[in-house]
Protein backbone atom coordinates (compact mmCIF):
# COMPACT_ATOMS: atom_id res chain seq x y z
CA UNK A 1 0.00 0.00 0.00
CA UNK A 2 2.80 2.43 0.95
CA UNK A 3 4.75 1.64 -2.22
CA UNK A 4 1.59 2.16 -4.29
CA UNK A 5 1.06 5.61 -2.76
CA UNK A 6 4.70 6.59 -3.34
CA UNK A 7 4.34 5.56 -6.99
CA UNK A 8 1.34 7.89 -7.28
CA UNK A 9 3.23 10.75 -5.63
CA UNK A 10 6.11 10.32 -8.03
CA UNK A 11 3.73 10.22 -11.01
CA UNK A 12 2.16 13.52 -9.87
CA UNK A 13 5.56 15.19 -9.40
CA UNK A 14 6.93 13.93 -12.70
CA UNK A 15 3.86 14.97 -14.70
CA UNK A 16 3.72 18.49 -13.27
CA UNK A 17 7.50 18.89 -13.54
CA UNK A 18 7.53 17.94 -17.23
CA UNK A 19 4.60 20.23 -18.09
CA UNK A 20 5.84 23.13 -15.95
CA UNK A 21 2.18 24.14 -15.35
CA UNK A 22 -0.92 21.99 -15.75
CA UNK A 23 -4.62 22.29 -14.90
CA UNK A 24 -6.32 19.76 -12.65
CA UNK A 25 -8.55 18.70 -15.55
CA UNK A 26 -5.57 18.00 -17.82
CA UNK A 27 -3.74 16.25 -14.99
CA UNK A 28 -6.70 13.92 -14.48
CA UNK A 29 -6.92 13.23 -18.20
CA UNK A 30 -3.30 12.13 -18.27
CA UNK A 31 -3.84 10.18 -15.07
CA UNK A 32 -6.63 8.15 -16.69
CA UNK A 33 -4.37 7.42 -19.66
CA UNK A 34 -1.77 5.85 -17.38
CA UNK A 35 -1.82 2.28 -16.02
CA UNK A 36 -1.32 3.53 -12.47
CA UNK A 37 -4.84 5.05 -12.37
CA UNK A 38 -6.63 1.70 -12.92
CA UNK A 39 -9.33 3.75 -14.68
CA UNK A 40 -10.27 5.81 -11.61
CA UNK A 41 -10.02 9.62 -11.51
CA UNK A 42 -8.26 11.51 -8.73
CA UNK A 43 -10.80 13.25 -6.48
CA UNK A 44 -9.83 16.87 -5.75
CA UNK A 45 -9.67 16.19 -2.00
CA UNK A 46 -7.37 13.20 -2.55
CA UNK A 47 -5.12 15.28 -4.80
CA UNK A 48 -4.78 17.95 -2.12
CA UNK A 49 -3.89 15.30 0.46
CA UNK A 50 -1.22 13.99 -1.92
CA UNK A 51 0.16 17.50 -2.35
CA UNK A 52 0.76 17.77 1.40
CA UNK A 53 2.26 14.27 1.52
CA UNK A 54 4.63 15.18 -1.34
CA UNK A 55 5.66 18.29 0.57
CA UNK A 56 6.48 16.24 3.67
CA UNK A 57 8.25 13.41 1.84
CA UNK A 58 10.13 15.23 -0.92
CA UNK A 59 10.12 18.84 0.25
CA UNK A 60 8.45 19.90 -3.01
CA UNK A 61 5.67 22.52 -2.92
CA UNK A 62 2.87 22.05 -5.47
CA UNK A 63 0.99 25.34 -5.72
CA UNK A 64 -1.86 26.74 -7.83
CA UNK A 65 -1.70 29.94 -9.90
CA UNK A 66 -4.94 31.10 -8.26
CA UNK A 67 -6.16 32.80 -11.41
CA UNK A 68 -6.58 32.32 -15.15
CA UNK A 69 -6.33 28.62 -15.99
CA UNK A 70 -5.71 27.75 -12.31
CA UNK A 71 -2.79 25.54 -13.23
CA UNK A 72 -0.64 23.64 -10.75
CA UNK A 73 3.14 24.00 -10.68
CA UNK A 74 6.09 23.03 -8.49
CA UNK A 75 7.15 26.21 -6.70
CA UNK A 76 10.70 25.01 -5.97
CA UNK A 77 11.23 22.85 -9.07
CA UNK A 78 14.90 23.86 -9.22
CA UNK A 79 15.47 21.54 -6.23
CA UNK A 80 14.81 18.59 -8.55
CA UNK A 81 17.56 19.72 -10.93
CA UNK A 82 20.13 20.52 -8.25
CA UNK A 83 22.33 17.84 -6.74
CA UNK A 84 21.50 16.70 -3.24
CA UNK A 85 19.35 14.31 -1.25
CA UNK A 86 16.02 15.69 -2.50
CA UNK A 87 17.05 15.33 -6.14
CA UNK A 88 18.55 11.88 -5.59
CA UNK A 89 15.45 10.72 -3.71
CA UNK A 90 13.12 11.92 -6.46
CA UNK A 91 15.19 10.39 -9.26
CA UNK A 92 15.51 7.09 -7.39
CA UNK A 93 11.74 6.83 -6.94
CA UNK A 94 11.19 7.76 -10.60
CA UNK A 95 13.45 4.93 -11.75
CA UNK A 96 11.85 2.57 -9.24
CA UNK A 97 8.43 3.50 -10.62
CA UNK A 98 9.44 2.80 -14.21
CA UNK A 99 11.03 -0.53 -13.29
CA UNK A 100 8.01 -1.62 -11.23
CA UNK A 101 5.78 -1.04 -14.26
CA UNK A 102 8.17 -2.87 -16.62
CA UNK A 103 8.02 -6.42 -15.29
CA UNK A 104 7.17 -7.75 -18.76
CA UNK A 105 10.67 -6.78 -19.97
CA UNK A 106 12.61 -7.26 -16.71
CA UNK A 107 15.07 -9.64 -18.38
CA UNK A 108 16.04 -6.86 -20.79
CA UNK A 109 16.90 -4.29 -18.10
CA UNK A 110 20.30 -4.93 -16.52
CA UNK A 111 21.19 -3.06 -13.34
CA UNK A 112 24.33 -2.57 -11.29
CA UNK A 113 24.40 -4.01 -7.80
CA UNK A 114 25.20 -1.83 -4.78
CA UNK A 115 25.91 -4.57 -2.20
CA UNK A 116 26.82 -2.28 0.69
CA UNK A 117 23.33 -0.78 0.82
CA UNK A 118 21.57 -4.02 1.70
CA UNK A 119 22.67 -4.85 5.22
CA UNK A 120 23.68 -1.85 7.31
CA UNK A 121 22.52 1.28 5.49
CA UNK A 122 19.11 1.60 7.17
CA UNK A 123 20.49 1.04 10.66
CA UNK A 124 23.20 3.67 10.12
CA UNK A 125 20.62 6.18 8.91
CA UNK A 126 18.47 5.50 11.96
CA UNK A 127 21.49 6.03 14.21
CA UNK A 128 22.30 9.32 12.45
CA UNK A 129 18.74 10.59 12.93
CA UNK A 130 18.96 10.06 16.69
CA UNK A 131 22.70 10.71 17.15
CA UNK A 132 23.23 7.17 18.41
CA UNK A 133 26.70 5.66 18.76
CA UNK A 134 27.47 2.63 16.57
CA UNK A 135 29.55 -0.39 17.48
CA UNK A 136 31.21 -1.85 14.40
CA UNK A 137 33.65 -4.60 13.52
CA UNK A 138 35.71 -3.52 10.53
CA UNK A 139 37.99 -5.49 8.22
CA UNK A 140 40.30 -3.19 6.27
CA UNK A 141 41.54 -4.10 2.79
CA UNK A 142 45.00 -2.93 3.78
CA UNK A 143 45.34 -5.04 6.92
CA UNK A 144 44.17 -8.62 7.09
CA UNK A 145 42.66 -8.25 10.54
CA UNK A 146 39.44 -7.19 12.24
CA UNK A 147 38.92 -4.41 14.75
CA UNK A 148 35.89 -3.70 16.92
CA UNK A 149 35.22 -0.14 18.11
CA UNK A 150 32.56 2.51 18.72
CA UNK A 151 32.02 5.48 16.41
CA UNK A 152 29.84 8.55 16.10
CA UNK A 153 28.19 8.45 12.62
CA UNK A 154 28.46 11.89 10.98
CA UNK A 155 27.47 11.33 7.35
CA UNK A 156 27.05 8.86 4.49
CA UNK A 157 28.32 9.15 0.94
CA UNK A 158 27.64 7.04 -2.14
CA UNK A 159 30.54 6.78 -4.60
CA UNK A 160 31.21 4.30 -7.39
CA UNK A 161 28.51 1.81 -6.29
CA UNK A 162 29.75 1.80 -2.68
CA UNK A 163 28.37 3.47 0.42
CA UNK A 164 30.85 5.06 2.82
CA UNK A 165 30.38 6.10 6.44
CA UNK A 166 32.20 9.14 7.80
CA UNK A 167 32.50 8.67 11.55
CA UNK A 168 34.48 9.83 14.55
CA UNK A 169 35.90 7.37 17.06
CA UNK A 170 34.65 7.63 20.64
CA UNK A 171 38.11 6.80 22.00
CA UNK A 172 39.73 9.94 23.41
CA UNK A 173 42.98 9.66 21.41
CA UNK A 174 41.24 9.30 18.03
CA UNK A 175 38.27 11.51 18.92
CA UNK A 176 40.46 14.61 18.67
CA UNK A 177 41.56 13.67 15.15
CA UNK A 178 39.71 14.12 11.87
CA UNK A 179 36.78 11.75 11.25
CA UNK A 180 37.63 8.58 9.36
CA UNK A 181 35.93 6.99 6.37
CA UNK A 182 34.65 3.41 6.48
CA UNK A 183 33.37 1.47 3.48
CA UNK A 184 30.15 -0.38 4.31
CA UNK A 185 31.39 -3.36 2.27
CA UNK A 186 34.09 -3.93 4.89
CA UNK A 187 31.86 -3.77 7.94
CA UNK A 188 31.22 -7.32 9.16
CA UNK A 189 29.23 -6.40 12.26
CA UNK A 190 27.24 -3.31 13.21
CA UNK A 191 24.95 -2.54 16.13
CA UNK A 192 23.24 0.66 17.23
CA UNK A 193 23.90 1.44 20.90
CA UNK A 194 21.76 3.31 23.40
CA UNK A 195 24.44 5.92 24.07
CA UNK A 196 24.12 9.20 22.18
CA UNK A 197 26.59 11.87 21.07
CA UNK A 198 26.42 15.55 20.22
CA UNK A 199 26.81 16.42 16.57
CA UNK A 200 29.71 18.93 16.24
CA UNK A 201 28.17 22.34 15.54
CA UNK A 202 31.02 23.46 13.29
CA UNK A 203 31.14 20.27 11.17
CA UNK A 204 29.39 19.78 7.83
CA UNK A 205 29.55 16.93 5.34
CA UNK A 206 29.76 19.34 2.41
CA UNK A 207 32.73 21.16 3.91
CA UNK A 208 34.45 17.88 4.82
CA UNK A 209 34.43 16.79 1.16
CA UNK A 210 34.94 20.27 -0.24
CA UNK A 211 37.08 20.24 -3.41
CA UNK A 212 37.44 16.46 -3.23
CA UNK A 213 36.89 14.26 -6.25
CA UNK A 214 35.53 11.15 -4.60
CA UNK A 215 35.82 9.58 -1.19
CA UNK A 216 39.36 10.61 -0.21
CA UNK A 217 39.14 13.73 1.97
CA UNK A 218 42.78 14.60 2.60
CA UNK A 219 43.26 18.20 3.76
CA UNK A 220 47.02 17.71 3.53
CA UNK A 221 46.66 17.81 -0.25
CA UNK A 222 46.04 21.46 -1.17
CA UNK A 223 43.46 22.63 -3.68
CA UNK A 224 45.00 23.29 -7.07
CA UNK A 225 44.07 24.30 -10.58
CA UNK A 226 44.27 21.26 -12.85
CA UNK A 227 44.31 21.55 -16.64
CA UNK A 228 43.50 18.59 -18.87
CA UNK A 229 43.72 18.14 -22.64
CA UNK A 230 41.03 15.71 -23.81
CA UNK A 231 40.41 14.24 -27.26
CA UNK A 232 37.33 15.56 -29.08
CA UNK A 233 35.48 12.25 -28.77
CA UNK A 234 36.18 11.79 -25.06
CA UNK A 235 35.33 15.43 -24.35
CA UNK A 236 31.68 14.64 -25.13
CA UNK A 237 31.59 12.25 -22.18
CA UNK A 238 33.05 14.84 -19.82
CA UNK A 239 30.50 17.41 -20.93
CA UNK A 240 27.61 15.04 -20.19
CA UNK A 241 29.06 13.65 -16.95
CA UNK A 242 31.37 16.14 -15.32
CA UNK A 243 34.43 14.85 -13.48
CA UNK A 244 33.94 17.48 -10.77
CA UNK A 245 31.59 20.36 -10.03
CA UNK A 246 34.41 22.86 -10.70
CA UNK A 247 34.83 21.66 -14.29
CA UNK A 248 35.09 24.37 -16.96
CA UNK A 249 35.76 23.94 -20.67
CA UNK A 250 38.15 26.74 -21.64
CA UNK A 251 39.06 25.67 -25.17
CA UNK A 252 37.41 23.56 -27.85
CA UNK A 253 38.32 22.60 -31.41
CA UNK A 254 37.91 19.67 -33.79
CA UNK A 255 40.81 17.72 -32.27
CA UNK A 256 40.63 18.35 -28.52
CA UNK A 257 39.21 20.35 -25.64
CA UNK A 258 40.85 21.88 -22.58
CA UNK A 259 39.11 21.36 -19.24
CA UNK A 260 40.13 23.05 -16.00
CA UNK A 261 39.35 22.11 -12.40
CA UNK A 262 39.95 23.44 -8.92
CA UNK A 263 40.22 20.54 -6.50
CA UNK A 264 42.49 18.33 -4.43
CA UNK A 265 44.29 15.97 -6.89
CA UNK A 266 44.00 12.95 -4.60
CA UNK A 267 44.80 9.32 -5.43
CA UNK A 268 41.24 8.55 -6.54
CA UNK A 269 41.28 11.54 -8.90
CA UNK A 270 44.53 10.31 -10.42
CA UNK A 271 42.98 6.87 -10.92
CA UNK A 272 40.06 8.51 -12.71
CA UNK A 273 42.44 10.31 -15.05
CA UNK A 274 44.19 7.05 -15.92
CA UNK A 275 40.84 5.44 -16.79
CA UNK A 276 40.66 7.76 -19.79
CA UNK A 277 43.82 6.26 -21.25
CA UNK A 278 45.40 7.96 -24.26
CA UNK A 279 42.40 10.26 -24.70
CA UNK A 280 43.47 12.46 -21.78
CA UNK A 281 46.67 14.36 -21.03
CA UNK A 282 47.50 16.25 -17.84
CA UNK A 283 48.92 19.67 -18.70
CA UNK A 284 49.06 21.26 -15.24
CA UNK A 285 50.25 21.21 -12.51
CA UNK A 286 53.70 19.90 -13.41
CA UNK A 287 53.94 17.59 -10.39
CA UNK A 288 50.64 15.88 -11.28
CA UNK A 289 51.73 15.47 -14.91
CA UNK A 290 54.95 13.86 -13.67
CA UNK A 291 53.06 11.64 -11.20
CA UNK A 292 50.64 10.36 -13.85
CA UNK A 293 53.50 9.86 -16.33
CA UNK A 294 55.31 7.78 -13.70
CA UNK A 295 52.28 5.55 -13.19
CA UNK A 296 51.94 5.07 -16.97
CA UNK A 297 55.63 4.19 -17.26
CA UNK A 298 55.38 1.62 -14.49
CA UNK A 299 52.31 0.13 -16.18
CA UNK A 300 54.16 -0.02 -19.51
CA UNK A 301 57.08 -1.84 -17.88
CA UNK A 302 54.67 -4.54 -16.70
CA UNK A 303 53.49 -5.07 -20.28
CA UNK A 304 56.89 -4.77 -21.94
CA UNK A 305 56.48 -7.13 -24.90
CA UNK A 306 60.19 -6.96 -25.80
CA UNK A 307 61.09 -9.14 -22.81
Amino acid sequence: MAQSLISKYVWIIDTIYREDKISFKELNRRWLDSEISEGVEIPKRTFNNWRYAIQDMFGLFIENEGKGKYRYYIMNKEDISNNGLRSWLYNTFCVSNVLAESQSIKDRILLENVPSSQEYLLEIIEAMKRNKILNITYHSYWKDEEHNFDVEPLCLKLFRQRWYLVARSTYIHYHRQEPRIYCLDRIIFLKKKEETFEMPKDWSAKKFFESCFGIIADNNIPKEHVKLKVSAGQANYLRDLRLHESQEETECNEEYSIFTYFLRPTYDFQQELLKNGEDLEVLEPAWLRKEVAGKIKRMMNKYNISK
